[in-house]
């Protein structure tokens, strides 16, 4: 007869994830459950009311949120928490909560990723990585440096999504020069968030690298009456966003400055590696010339009106059919889809259109504004950027903009701002959501690498915020003015 004894980690209760997960419960019950709140009121003097569904709404916010930043359970078990919240306590029918779950959004990522799965299978992902090791050479600090530029300038002819999902196999095979096994590293850390941040601070630069900008000039055309050209907002974008970059870079230098200043070798392994790889692959010539043409029809599809009717999410997803019909993936690649980060999208667009649906989000919006409208311009401004950078950690850039820019656009007038100075000041902060997974795509292929955890992101998220903010606020007050925006009113 044997005994078998217990392993003590099995047994040892974790007190810190029970506080944390009653915490999130606790916070759900009392906003669900509290009297009712009173009216937000705009400019005009129009009332908002805060129906329960909308309090339901905040509360399944708070929850996901709080769950989500200090991962008490899987954060795609946390989105499946969103969906059945909503259900249970009657916030939005199950036709909608769970229908979000697969929005084209979703399936944008997941076409996204599937890109990234053919770049790692058919070679092309180290093809690329030795050849711009060979370049870079071997300091970290350069290599930091070269893949954040590469990031940031793809994001200018490309969605930030496809860029990351493009990357991020190619920092994998760099990453695996530096250290042999897969335990976190400072150098890991700094290269997948510091990726992950960058695709943000370049995909302001134009309308390509997101469909925020594009909703947001919308927004200002139908409200103010003038357009903001494509080129005018790169105009203004262009300095902001790569000095977002550039100070990243250093960011990431001074918080995960890397264990070893160099790879020695590396230069010489990577020219190596690249010339023993031979010649192209059939796959790989294939397999880039799909990638690259459904990049190319998505990126000038804007300025051809017969390719305007197409869906840019019809036609990423054109080339994961591609990639089957062509067997250059199978049935086995198929089923090693991260299903964590697409259920974490798939939460974060319910818990996004949740918000936006009952009315919480705009109730949230005109209750933070009206704080401001007696404030100095500046204040004012400000506290716009400042409100969607928090919005846009927890829902769609997208619907962070629809909420509030319409709104500020309302209250601008009374304060003498101009209304360019709100619309490029709200497109920045946007843009570079540094706290939550959930604010953008990138992050979540980021926190794929397994360098980070939620709650590291989350950490270091907080100062890269508030620079942002400061180069919001400089930009604002010195940098746009010199430029030629108007930010005053005449």
């Amino acid at each position: 007869m044997t005994t078998q004894t217990m392993d003590p980690s099995h047994t040892q209760i974790d007190w810190k994830r029970i506080l944390f997960l009653l915490i999130g419960v606790i916070l759900f019950v009392i906003v669900n459950f509290s009297p009712p709140w009173p009216d937000a009121i705009d400019p005009t003097g129009k009332h908002f009311i805060l129906s329960q569904q909308a309090k339901g709404a905040l509360a399944v916010f708070l929850l996901a949120g709080t769950w989500w930043i200090f991962e008490v359970i899987p954060i795609g078990i946390t989105s499946l928490t969103i969906g059945v919240l909503q259900v249970l306590f009657m916030i939005r029918p199950a036709s909608k909560a769970f229908t979000d779950f697969m929005t084209p959004s979703v399936l944008f990522i997941f076409a996204s990723l599937v890109i990234g799965m053919v770049f790692t299978k058919t070679g092309l992902t180290n093809r690329l990585a030795y050849k711009m090791l060979a370049i870079v050479g071997e300091k970290t600090s350069n290599i930091y440096l070269g893949c954040f530029v590469v990031t940031a300038a793809l994001t200018h002819i490309m969605a930030h999504t496809a860029v990351a999902a493009t990357m991020f196999p190619l920092l994998m095979t760099i990453y695996s020069m530096y250290s042999e096994d897969d335990k976190p590293t400072k150098f890991g850390k700094g290269l997948f968030m510091g990726m992950a941040f960058v695709a943000g601070a370049g995909s302001i630069v134009t309308l390509l690298g997101a469909a925020r900008g594009a909703v947001a000039l919308g927004f200002y055309t139908d409200i103010v009456g003038r357009e903001i050209s494509f080129f005018e907002l790169t105009f203004y974008m262009f300095p902001i966003g790569w000095a977002m970059t550039f100070i990243l870079w250093g960011f990431f230098m001074v918080f995960f400055k890397p264990e070893q200043k160099t790879i020695p070798g590396l230069r010489e392994k990577a020219k190596k590696l690249s010339k023993a790889m031979g010649k192209f692959t059939r796959n790989e010539i294939l397999s880039a010339t799909i990638i690259f043409s459904c990049i190319f029809i998505m990126s000038v599809k804007q300025f051809v009106p017969a390719l305007n009717v197409l869906d840019k999410n019809a036609i990423i997803l054109v080339s994961t059919i591609l990639f089957f019909v062509f067997r250059i993936l199978d049935i086995r690649d198929l089923e090693t889809v991260p299903w964590n980060i697409m259920l974490l999208f798939g939460g974060a667009m319910s818990i996004g259109f949740c918000l936006w649906e009952t009315g919480a989000a705009e109730w949230l919006a005109i209750n933070w504004l009206a704080i401001f409208k007696e404030s100095h311009w500046f204040v004012f401004v400000m506290s716009i950027a400042f409100f969607i950078l928090i919005m846009t950690n927890f829902i769609m850039n997208v619907a962070a903009i629809a909420i509030s820019l319409p709104v500020a656009l309302v209250v601008a007038p009374y304060l003498n701002v101009a209304p360019e100075v709100i619309l490029f000041a709200a497109l920045v902060t946007a843009g570079m959501p540094f706290l939550l997974l959930v604010g953008a795509a990138p992050n979540a292929i980021a926190y794929n690498s397994k360098q980070f955890t939620t709650g590291e992101f989350f950490l270091y998220g907080i100062p890269a915020s508030i620079i942002l903010m400061i180069v919001v606020g400089l930009a604002i007050a010195f940098i746009w003015p010199l430029m030629g925006m108007p930010i005053l009113l005449k």
